[in-house]
Formats: C-alpha cells, sequence, structure tokens
C-alpha cells in the first residue's frame, strides 16, 4: 500500500483544509516516509489535472479543487509505485458532477456523516451535492416545519457547507415549493395553505409570504447562488382548495403563473432556480406521463414557459442511451439546456440496487456526453423508510464520476479508484445486491425496475406471506445462506468493509424465512406434526434470533448515520414482524399441545396478486406486504 508525504505550509490554500481532512480519515496514507506529493494550481490547465512522476516525487497540476482531490483519489487507489511512474492527466467532460442525497424521508444525515460521504465523494471528483429537503430545516417561526423530525438548523446547514466548499464542492439548497409538502401541510396549523394533499395553495398571497421565508431560511446558510425548487409531480394541482377559491383554471396557467413567482422571490434573494422538468412533459402527453415518446409540446405552450428557470430532467430508469439522447432533444426543443439527474437506487431497497444502477448510468452518461450536456448529477432516494445504507451507493456514485472524467469507464480503473476513494473491494459492495439480484429470475440489470424482493421477503407477514406465490418456483435458502457466509467474511476484512454487515444480517434472515409458511402449511395440511415441531424448534426460533441481530445492527447503524428521528418508522416495522414471529411461535406450541384445534391461516390457499410486466418479480412496498389489509 502506497503512502504519500504531503506537507501542509506547501499546499494551495483552496485544497489546504480539504486534504487535512482527508490525512485524518486515512493517516496510514500519509506518513513523512512516503512519497513525495506536491500540488500546483493551475487555473490555465482548463477542465481537469495533470500528474508528473519525477526524481523527487509527484506533482498535481489542478484547475479546480476537485481535479485536485479527484487525482488524489487515483493516486490512493494505485496498487503500486510502478501504477503511478506514467503519470496521468483526465479532462472533465462536465462542469457539474454532482450527488443529491435524500434526507426528507426519515433518513436524516447528521452533518458528521455527510462529511463523511464528502471526503470519500470528492476523492471520486464529485463538485455538486444537493440535499433535498421537504421540510428539513428550520424556518423562524414555523415551528412545525421539520417538527419531530430532525431538521437541520442554519448552524448544521452553514456547517455542511463550510466542510464541503473545503472539498472544493458546491452545495445547493434543494426544497419544494409547490408539491411534495406533505410533511407540512399534514399539521392543522398549515390547513389554510394546502390545495390538495402535498400541493401547496398557489396565487394565495400568504403561500408567497411563506415560500420566500422558506427559501431564506434553506438558502442563507450556503454559499452557493443557485437553488433547486422542485415543482415536480403536482398531480391533482388546482383541484382542491384552489377550485373553490378562484374557479377552474388550466394545470398548465397554475404551474406558469406560481414559477413566475418563485422566479421572482429567488431574483429578490439573489438566486439561480432550477426545477424538475416533468409537468411540461406531463402536459404535451395524452396519457399524462413523463416519457411518452409520442408527446410534443406545442411551441405556444413552449413560449409560455418562463426563462428564467434551468429544467432538470430526471431519469433512473431507461437502458437504451437513445431514450436520453431523445428527451435530451425535447428538453432543448423547447428551448432549454437540460440539467441531467441520474440515479442510483437506494429507494425501497437495503443495499443499493447496482447493476441496474450501472447499467442505466452507462446509457445515461453516454448520451449526456454525446449530447455534450455539461452539467449532470446522480440522486439517492429514500422512499418508503430511508431503510438502504446510503453507503451502499459509493459503487454508483463512482461509476458515474468515472463517467464525467472519461470517455468510458475502465474496469480495472474504476476498482482502483474505488479503493483510492473508500479504502472498500468494489465487488464486495457489489456482491451485496444479490439480496435482490436472486437466481431464476432476470438479470435485474435487464429488467426495467430494480427487483427489490429482499425487502418484501423480510417484511411479509410470516404467517399470511401474501407475495409467496410470486417466488413459489424458486429455491432461494441456498443463495442467501451463500451471500450471508460471504458478506459476513468479506465485512471482516477491514474496519471500512463492515457496513456488509446489514446485508449479510438481512441474507441470514432470508435463508430462515424463506419458504418458512409454505412448509408450515404443508406440514399442516399433511397433519404431520413431527414435522412441525422439527420447524418451530429449528427454523422458527433461529429466525427469530436472526431478526433481533438484524434490528440490532441496523439500529447501530442508524444511531451513527442519522439523527434519532425516523428511526421509529423502522423500529415499528423490526417491532410489528418480531411480535408477529412470537405470535406464531406461540400457536404453533399450543396447537402441537392440543390447546388449538386448527391456524386457519394455514387453510388458505395463497394467491398471485401482481402480474409481471417487464421483470419476474414485483417491485413493493412495506405497507402493501405487511398486511392484506387496507386500513384507513
Amino acid at each position: 500500500m502506497l503512502s504519500f508525504n504531503v506537507e501542509r505550509e506547501s499546499l494551495p490554500p483552496e485544497i489546504r483544509g480539504g486534504l487535512q481532512e482527508i490525512k485524518a480519515e486515512y493517516p496510514e496514507r500519509f506518513t513523512p516516509a512516503g512519497i513525495e506529493l506536491r500540488f500546483i494550481s493551475d487555473y490555465g490547465l482548463g477542465a481537469g489535472n495533470s500528474v508528473v512522476f519525477g526524481h523527487d516525487g509527484l506533482t498535481v497540476c489542478f484547475a479546480r479543487p476537485c481535479y485536485a482531490f479527484r487525482a488524489l483519489g487515483r493516486l490512493l487507489g494505485a496498487a503500486d509505485e510502478q501504477a503511478i511512474r506514467q503519470g496521468f492527466s483526465e479532462k472533465a467532460r462536465f462542469d457539474m458532477t454532482g450527488i443529491m442525497l435524500d434526507v426528507s424521508r426519515n433518513g436524516v444525515l447528521t452533518p458528521k456523516t455527510i462529511e463523511s460521504l464528502l471526503k470519500r465523494c470528492a476523492l471520486m471528483g464529485i463538485n455538486t451535492l444537493m440535499l433535498y429537503t421537504k421540510d428539513i430545516y428550520q424556518v423562524p417561526g414555523e415551528p412545525m416545519f421539520g417538527y419531530l423530525r430532525g431538521a437541520y438548523s442554519a448552524a448544521e446547514l452553514k456547517r455542511i457547507d463550510d466542510y464541503a466548499f473545503n472539498l472544493g464542492i458546491e452545495v445547493i439548497p434543494c426544497m419544494q415549493t409547490l408539491g411534495h409538502l406533505e410533511p407540512v401541510l399534514q399539521w392543522p396549523a398549515y390547513a389554510e395553505y394546502c390545495d390538495t394533499d402535498g400541493i401547496i395553495l398557489a396565487e394565495w398571497e400568504k403561500t408567497y409570504e411563506l415560500l420566500e421565508r422558506m427559501i431564506r431560511a434553506i438558502s442563507s446558510p450556503l454559499r452557493s447562488k443557485r437553488i433547486h425548487i422542485g415543482m415536480d409531480e403536482t398531480f391533482g394541482l388546482g383541484t382542491g382548495r384552489f377550485k373553490k377559491l378562484f374557479g377552474d383554471k388550466p394545470r398548465f396557467d397554475i404551474f406558469n403563473d406560481h414559477l413566475k413567482r418563485m422566479i421572482g422571490i429567488c431574483q429578490k434573494l439573489g438566486l439561480s432556480p432550477m426545477i424538475w422538468s416533468d409537468m411540461y412533459f406531463r402536459v404535451a402527453s395524452k396519457v399524462d406521463a413523463y416519457y411518452d415518446r409520442e408527446a410534443v409540446i406545442p411551441q405556444e405552450v413552449a413560449a409560455a414557459i418562463p426563462k428564467d428557470v434551468e429544467l432538470v430532467y430526471w431519469d433512473y430508469y431507461h437502458k437504451g442511451r437513445d431514450f436520453y439522447e431523445e428527451f435530451i432533444d425535447k428538453h432543448r426543443a423547447i428551448g432549454f439546456e437540460p440539467i441531467m439527474a441520474g440515479g442510483i437506487w437506494t429507494w425501497s431497497h437495503f443495499w443499493a440496487a447496482l447493476p441496474f444502477s450501472l447499467t442505466v448510468t452507462e446509457s445515461c452518461m453516454q448520451a449526456c456526453k454525446a449530447k455534450g450536456l455539461r452539467q449532470a448529477f446522480v440522486t439517492m432516494w429514500g422512499d418508503d423508510g430511508m431503510e438502504c445504507d446510503i453507503y451502499s451507493s459509493l459503487p454508483g456514485i463512482q461509476f458515474f464520476a468515472e463517467h464525467c472524467y472519461a470517455d468510458s469507464v475502465d474496469p480495472e480503473l474504476l476498482r482502483s479508484n474505488f479503493r483510492g476513494s473508500c479504502d472498500a473491494d468494489f465487488d464486495d459492495w457489489v456482491k451485496a445486491s444479490e439480496l435482490d439480484r436472486v437466481p431464476g429470475i432476470v438479470d435485474p440489470a435487464d429488467t426495467f425496475l430494480a427487483d427489490n424482493v429482499s425487502k418484501w421477503l423480510l417484511w411479509q407477514d410470516p404467517l399470511l406471506s401474501l407475495m409467496d406465490p410470486h417466488v413459489e418456483h424458486l429455491e432461494l435458502r441456498e443463495h442467501y445462506d451463500d451471500l450471508a457466509d460471504y458478506l459476513f467474511e468479506a465485512a471482516a476484512k477491514k474496519p471500512s468493509a463492515r457496513r456488509l454487515q446489514l446485508p449479510a444480517h438481512l441474507s441470514r434472515v432470508l435463508a430462515l424465512k424463506f419458504g418458512l409458511r409454505r412448509d408450515l402449511a404443508a406440514a399442516y395440511a399433511a397433519g404431520d406434526r413431527e414435522r412441525l415441531q422439527r420447524i418451530a424448534a429449528s427454523d422458527l426460533a433461529a429466525l427469530r434470533t436472526a431478526v433481533d441481530d438484524l434490528w440490532r445492527y441496523h439500529r447501530e447503524m442508524w444511531l451513527n448515520d442519522y439523527k434519532p428521528f425516523g428511526l421509529e418508522v423502522l423500529e415499528c416495522r423490526y417491532g410489528g414482524l418480531r411480535t408477529r414471529l412470537e405470535s406464531l411461535s406461540d400457536r404453533l406450541s399450543k396447537y402441537l399441545d392440543g390447546e388449538l384445534k386448527e391456524i386457519p391461516e394455514l387453510e388458505v390457499k395463497l394467491e398471485k396478486i401482481f402480474t409481471q410486466e417487464g421483470c419476474d418479480l414485483p417491485y413493493v412496498g412495506y405497507a402493501r406486504v405487511a398486511t392484506p389489509s387496507h386500513i384507513k
């Protein structure tokens, strides 16, 4: 393992603070006996870096701090001195190479965790961070903003911004100003601001007073003069309280008029806004779809779109480069140079769906480069409770970053650079995605969606097991047993690999839980009490212990990475599962002792409830699999 000698006094001031933080993260890589390493800022170099190996060590020339840290990450990943003797140079293909972290869906990352992630991302060459907040920031005079949800204070936002600045990373505030405001609008104090569920009331003066305070609160602690104001997926806009107050008005007109007001507020505060672009394309679609290839936005409609805003084209789904190119052209046809937002599939998973994420990122980034886009970022959403370990997205971010600094991704350099930025094994982290990449189905990298079978196998009720018919053709116990063994061994390699324990614990649970109800029902139908006794004493007992181990590890991980708010959502899920397993165990015991004459749930024939289109297994959230009941 190479080490480097970097003298703090000789460092250019713009990277001095950030490099000190990286040295503290990887102290064994920076020693007085290491290879001499110098940094020289050279703004005539253009968008990139240059590394030269000489008799007196290494010299890194860079045009922006992010390029210096990118070069350092590559050096830290080098296997030996021979690997860096030839030196290298890189040219950035994008001006914005960014990430978006969702902190609004239970998981509010602590500033310390964000700093940890930023160090790793800086070594990849990332230069932009967006924190997606719905209500997770404090607004003076509005105590219900982020109430009991871990809202960031102005001081915390400033701390994050200062830390990122030292790493050459711009923090752009990211919020919602029309839809997706259900965390705020749920409270009685905001009932008068509500149009429909989650959509704020447009064209009402008090709304704009509140929105201005919101924008001031989230932007004032940050250096950036850019802001993402959201406005996506505003389904039902104008159909609730708006209609009662102002009557019928076309959704397109409401949207545009609201956007003009938001642009005015942003300009007043010296900010340049961007929004998600989907609503304009939905208006042009006969089926109200974003990705409708038949949709054409009329010129008079395009002309009415306010121009003092940037449009963000979000797309995490398509495998074909041609689709992205087509939609980039559609944005240009209405007069906008889009910002590209891809995705690393953290949402509704316990571990990022990396194979599918890499597949769609490959197509997306090749299209962006072919079309000459200059701004791109990748999103990591937290839908359905943010159960996922956010660190599991790092291989996907590294893959995205490689695309941002080269025409194509070199697989060996990708693995080397991930070792340099994260001190981790790329293949081990991708291996953990086999939680959902199970044998016997189409490769998730080739399906439309990233299947999340491990999530619903965990959370489905152990006695009702309504998803079992979808996997009755599979036998996954050996798969999950083998995966658990592999991941526990990989997690023991070094401290940075310890995070693999989350998918390892989950694999162990799934190896025991898969087919449990099927086996119980078969033994029950056959009147095989001896087999029921064996299942109760072995698999069921072991499963209860494994679930407890998973819960305790997940709780420890959460409290290390996130504010404690939001943990209650996961613990209610674990609590429900643990209680149902205890109830199952007790009822089996009473049935075997003769106290119970029957277990009616085991007598029901289970039905397949989903039809799969484009993939072999459904993509389902917690609420659907926890119970067949529909409760409001």
